[in-house]
């Protein structure tokens, strides 16, 4: 059946910041309390959209989540009007008020686990919400994710969203960014490989020693089950501990793949030669010949793909079968990437075109192209069920491009985190961009 891939975009808040409060994530916490750009942010995302849309890969939009999170001040002892709330919270406990302002559903990434409606038992396309629950400021996404994802695939006919899974330790998801798939084409059955930090129930399984394991084992089995994947078709790997504690936090941030191809760091797998020979197995058994692309630890250090995120590119297919691989500027900054990817192109092989975008605004946030997407398989049928107010087009672009211009401060601040005026601004900027996307129940204002 044919099908499409759409990569949902976060559009940046109106309120990013870099609170650096993220523990293993090496960028956002080196610039955490900098000063940042919310409009250039934006700016810049939505130039990499409109880029990508023009090209004709499909795109869309996710909507920013409220900020600040109000809930999450009040049910932690801040009370009184919102202003006290913030000065209040911003006295006593600067860390909560940065969470409750936290930019991070910008990584839309982390939004949720997809699975297209090819590889699932009902032949729906399917949503799970990631819960999130290793940090604080990520915690409390998942209500406004699922939210979200209703809104724009509210036909359940065609689409199942569902809710995230029980916020324990055991259940850490962490969403799209440790899972991948592999097919033939989008609308052909694949193989779904799930990436996992540690194991819950054994004690004696590797984990990392110095940053933590947001995704287990555990979890992706839960999703896997709620979506009602084949077994057989379903693929289970640990990331390896040790590229962990060098600050690769998801495992897009050191391997990523689409079609039959799979673009990855040597280091990336606790087991690289086992990983590897079951995907080629399960790739075959659906009618895909695999093929990986493996960078050696000699050609680019793990830390030069954390520096740059050469990982956290985006591989699209093109017509006629060749991909194209989206990465950040800074991998061209880098001399021993900027070498490597030189040197790919020059085999004509699998990928065959680098487009560069400038996101530096949100690589100091700590994430490249493939955070701030959710790349969502649709058949025709689904894509013309799914609401149509979101899909990038030149139009929309020009507009959201004056919503930001409008509703945007050009600098942040910490310190302006307790200014109750940007509490307001963000307010009326969402209320604005729910009437622009044609989604007037988007967002609980109460």
């Amino acid at each position: 059946m044919s099908a499409r891939e759409f990569n949902f975009d976060g559009l940046v808040g109106p309120s990013h910041n870099y609170a650096g409060l993220s523990f293993g994530n090496v960028a956002s916490f080196n610039n955490v309390k900098s000063a940042s750009n919310p409009k250039l942010a934006a700016l810049q995302g939505l130039a990499k959209m409109r880029a990508l849309a023009a090209r004709g890969f499909g795109q869309a939009v996710m909507p920013p989540q409220v900020r600040p999170n109000f809930r999450l001040l009040r049910s932690v002892g801040f009370t009184g009007t919102d202003a006290e709330v913030l000065a209040r919270a911003a006295k006593e406990a600067p860390v909560i008020l940065a969470s409750a302002y936290s930019a991070s559903p910008m990584w839309t990434a982390n939004a949720a686990t997809v699975s297209p409606s090819a590889d699932s038992l009902d032949g729906r396309t399917h949503f799970t919400a990631a819960n999130l629950n290793n940090k604080l400021h990520r915690a409390f996404e998942h209500t406004q994710s699922a939210r979200s994802l209703r809104a724009i695939f509210a036909d359940r006919k065609h689409f199942a969203v569902h809710d995230a899974l029980p916020g324990t330790p055991a259940f850490g998801d962490e969403g799209a960014a440790n899972h991948t798939r592999f097919a033939r084409d989008h609308g052909s059955a694949g193989v779904e490989l799930f990436v996992y930090g540690r194991t819950e129930f054994d004690a004696a399984a590797p984990a990392p020693k110095r940053f933590p394991a947001r995704q287990t084992l555990e979890a992706s089995q839960a999703v896997a089950r709620l979506h009602g994947l084949s077994p057989e078709r379903t693929v289970y790997v640990q990331q390896n501990p040790d590229v962990i504690d060098q600050g690769v936090f998801h495992n897009d941030v050191i391997a990523v793949g689409n079609g039959n191809v799979l673009f990855y760091h040597e280091q990336a797998f606790a087991n690289e030669a086992d990983a590897i020979e079951r995907l080629r197995r399960a790739v075959g058994e659906v009618g895909g010949q695999f093929n990986p692309i493996r960078v050696a630890t000699a050609q680019v250090a793990v830390a030069d793909t954390v520096a740059s995120y050469l990982f956290n590119s985006q591989l699209l297919t093109k017509e006629g079968g060749k991909m194209a691989l989206v990465v950040p500027q800074e991998c061209q900054e880098n001399a021993a990437v900027a070498r490597y990817l030189e040197g790919l192109l020059a085999e004509n092989g699998a990928i065959d075109e680098l487009i560069t975008f400038d996101l530096r605004q949100s690589m100091r946030n700590g994430g490249g192209p493939a955070c701030l997407r959710l790349r969502v398989a649709l058949t025709d049928a689904e894509a013309a069920a799914m609401h149509q107010g979101v899909v990038m087009t030149e139009a929309l672009y020009h507009t959201l491009v004056a919503w930001v211009e409008k509703h945007y401060r050009d600098s942040l601040s910490p310190d302006d985190l307790a200014d109750p005026q940007l509490a307001i601004e963000v307010r009326t900027a969402l209320e604005d961009l729910s009437r622009i996307l044609d989604l007037p129940d988007l967002y609980d204002l109460s």
